[in-house]
């Protein structure tokens, strides 16, 4: 092998596109050091893509094209790219693309890294088992997805458990709302995130802390869905859509805020929250969280230590583990020094050494 090995990165979506998976297979590739990746995306739509140093194949996806069609050209192109590129190691980012990663393992004789999330596994299970099973090392992002990966036919011995990792940059200074603020960031298209329970619980905050709102960062489909729900509430003015914002005005409004709340719950047919970056960074912003005490929240979130982990589908019990840090300041206080201390143990250069040198190893 003539230099470090090669890397062929495969991911259905990548920055500019938004999303936990987007973010954490952009920060590893850029914080490699020991090895030279390539990565094969679809075409980004919601933006220009700024890729930098890194060398990133762009599939492009035509409008009229529906996303398993996407999909399934992503896979046959990753295969050319691969005749192109001659990687030593593949790692897969999703099990979309699996079948890339299995044939290109197959054809060229090199291993491949498959990652698993959480609930993709769960609601694409005959191609999870194709997968894992061929995988030389899967890396599983918490506790339930490793026990995921296992039941869909990873050998438990390759299942490797590896959390995602957090920003470390400057945080915008803020000298925080007078006004009682719980925040959430999410995207607004899966229930199983709990954005119903938390404005349910809505009223009952503002039974113990009087001018309390909630702010949901993040825009979907259920968008027009929750804010009915707030009027049928009676929470107008009390619950506050924020949409989709850049990262610093993220960041601005966490600044702002008292408490984080995502109660993650899991699903009817499976799945739920494979891990929660969005915990660690509300803990770098010395915020205590509140979140279900189910799936990879349970490896996210340490209950009594960054925050309170509760039945995410009562809310009344969601009502009073807010209440509660929203009346306890110096209780809200430990949480979130507990949460920055955990998020910086974190960081991404820490989790993207882990991710390489396991690449490295399996290469050996």
């Amino acid at each position: 092998m003539a230099g470090p090995p090669r890397v062929l990165v495969l991911t259905p979506d990548f920055p500019p596109a938004y999303g936990g998976i987007q973010l954490v297979m952009d920060r590893l590739v850029r914080s490699w050091d020991r090895t030279l990746p390539r990565v094969v995306t679809m075409d980004a739509r919601n933006g220009r893509a700024d890729d930098g140093p890194i060398e990133v194949v762009r599939v492009p996806r035509p409008l009229w094209m529906s996303r398993p069609a996407a999909v399934g050209l992503l896979n046959g192109m990753a295969v050319v790219e691969a005749l192109r590129f001659h990687p030593d190691v593949i790692l897969s980012g999703h099990v979309n693309l699996g079948p890339a990663a299995l044939a290109v393992a197959r054809t060229r004789h090199v291993p491949f890294v498959q990652y698993v999330h959480g609930r993709e596994a769960v609601i694409r299970p005959r191609l999870s088992r194709y997968t894992l099973r061929g995988a030389a090392a899967v890396i599983a992002v918490s506790r339930y997805s490793a026990a995921l990966a296992v039941r869909y036919g990873a050998e438990p011995a390759r299942v490797h458990r590896i959390p995602p990792g957090v920003d470390l940059a400057a945080r915008p200074g803020s000298s925080g709302s007078e006004r009682p603020t719980v925040v959430c960031v999410s995207r607004l298209d899966e229930r199983y995130k709990g954005h119903d329970v938390l404005i349910r619980a809505m009223p009952l905050v503002r039974a113990h802390v009087p001018g309390a709102r909630l702010v949901l960062v993040g825009d979907g489909q259920l968008r027009q869905a929750y804010a009915g729900l707030a009027a049928a509430l009676r929470l107008n003015g009390a619950v506050e859509f924020a949409g989709s914002v850049p990262d610093v005005e993220r960041d601005r409004i966490l600044e702002r805020s008292h408490v984080f709340a995502m109660t993650s719950r899991l699903p009817p047919d499976g799945g739920g929250e494979g891990y929660g970056i969005a915990y660690l960074e509300a803990g770098l912003h010395g915020l205590p969280v509140v979140a279900g005490n189910v799936a990879g929240a349970l490896d996210s979130v340490v209950d009594g230590e960054t925050g309170l982990l509760v039945d995410p589908t009562d809310h009344v019990a969601v009502a009073e583990a807010i209440s509660t840090l929203l009346l306890d300041p110096g209780l809200a206080e430990r949480l979130g020094r507990g949460g920055a201390e955990r998020a910086r143990e974190q960081s991404w250069p820490v989790i993207a050494r882990r991710v390489e040198d396991l690449v490295l190893e399996v290469v050996r």
